[in-house]
């Protein structure tokens, strides 16, 4: 069934290219992804120490603003998915770019708890999920039969943030202090991210005259059409989506490496610290995991054009509990490089697929609400990651006990996606 696309504004594209422009997206959502950077826990992660000393307030205390923080930013998000479907994604990413180099200005002259609940707000809401959620469903518009192939191009953007912002904002924070680190995030932003959504982003190819894949839909009486995927996409509205129980299940499921692997990341330093390892090695254990996930994102994107996105969920959950355990025998650092390898590994198959399985299952039409509401749940699930593990090293003195029940939670999660195979819209 062909679908029809609304068109926010019929433009030109900046400049022809002897390629399809789509692979322009392809850099830009990249792009995009690093910037995240600042909003993402693994950035963050770095400045928790220097609030704890500076302040003087608990570990507990700071998750709970983070957790509280990232959790309005949810309930907000699917807001913005909505926005970016009526809007478009130029005009959206132009908006978020500006505001959240504001926002880090802010970040820099914190002084009191709502200062920083405020700021940890605006990160979550501007930075790890209303620009991640631009890219991520911008390319979904520009592809279909390679559209794994051109989400895990374009993750390789946030593998790089992973893996090169950790140590920069260690160095910053240690040589002109962590005030001086949100600084240079704003006048990053504006002197590159704006400029490059101002002039470069196009919404759809269909807004300068081009088709997904630069392959024009075939008619139904064409021969090629059933296997035409260009040809056949249906679209669901998030309401149609929302009553269908695959909806709901690969919510369940993506909340699960949400909230553990933020937690994980969130109080890496601490948690690394208890294996007795320091805080440039904790670093460096992020680091690592970015740089094994880099290339193997490539080979992510071409497993989840052609393996079933529920199995892939349920591998990468199988996976997950594998870390969980590894994590809790660590006991020195060539072990804790070993569990950043497989990190990365189970980290690109999780991240890739995410990407796809919801434009696959979905379409691209509502897209925008779709993810929105998908990313509302699972941001969620990051406000709450970081604090039962803080109050679990208040209390009990370590995360052990934690990662065992976080494992509890991984495998229902296994249930739950060998249950949520692609659905049929009814009458498509």
């Amino acid at each position: 069934m062909q679908q029809t696309h609304k068109s926010y504004s019929v433009s030109r594209l900046p400049f022809k290219t002897p390629f399809f422009y789509g692979w322009i997206m392809v850099v830009i959502a990249g792009i995009m992804q690093f910037f995240t950077g600042p909003g993402q826990t693994y950035s963050v992660a770095i400045f928790i120490d220097s609030y704890i000393a500076e302040f003087d307030w608990s570990r507990s205390f700071v998750s709970s603003l983070y957790s509280m923080g990232t959790l309005v930013a949810g309930l907000v998000l699917s807001q913005i998915g909505r926005l970016v479907d009526q809007v478009g994604h130029r005009q959206i990413a132009r908006i978020i770019t500006l505001a959240f180099g504001a926002i880090c200005l802010w970040m820099s002259v914190v002084y009191a708890p709502w200062m920083l609940f405020m700021g940890f707000l605006l990160i979550r809401l501007l930075g790890q999920g209303s620009l991640s959620l631009t890219a991520a469903t911008l390319l979904p518009q520009w592809f279909i039969t390679r559209r794994g192939q051109a989400l895990s191009l374009m993750a390789l953007g946030g593998v790089l943030g992973a893996a090169i912002i950790p140590p920069l904002n260690t160095f910053v924070i240690q040589a002109y202090g962590w005030r001086m680190g949100w600084v240079m995030w704003s006048l990053l932003l504006w002197a590159i991210m704006f400029p490059l959504a101002s002039l470069l982003i196009r919404n759809r190819p269909e807004d300068v005259g081009l088709w997904p894949d630069n392959q024009p839909p075939l008619p139904e009486s064409h021969s090629s059409y059933r296997i035409n995927p260009a040809s056949r996409e249906v679209s669901w509205t998030l309401g149609e989506a929302m009553r269908n129980r695959a909806f709901w299940l690969l919510i369940f499921c993506g909340t699960i490496p949400a909230a553990v692997g933020t937690a994980i990341i969130f109080h890496s330093v601490s948690l690394l610290g208890t294996k007795g390892l320091s805080p440039v090695d904790a670093a460096l254990v992020l680091s690592t995991r970015a740089l094994v996930q880099l290339p193997l994102n490539l080979l992510a994107g071409y497993v989840a054009d052609r393996v079933k996105s529920h199995y892939l969920v349920a591998a990468t959950l199988t996976g997950q509990i594998l870390l969980l355990v590894m994590l809790i025998y660590i006991s020195n650092l060539p072990q804790a490089l070993f569990y950043a390898v497989v990190w990365g590994a189970v980290a690109a198959f999780s991240e890739i697929n995410n990407g796809v399985i919801w434009p696959n299952y979905f379409g691209r039409e509502h897209l925008g609400s779709i993810r929105g509401a998908a990313m509302t749940a699972m941001v969620i699930g990051t406000a709450f990651g970081p604090l039962p593990f803080g109050f679990a090293y208040d209390r009990l003195g370590g995360y052990n006990e934690i990662m065992v029940l976080s494992m509890v939670y991984a495998a229902v999660g296994v249930v739950a996606a060998l249950m949520a195979p692609k659905p049929v819209k009814p009458g498509a």
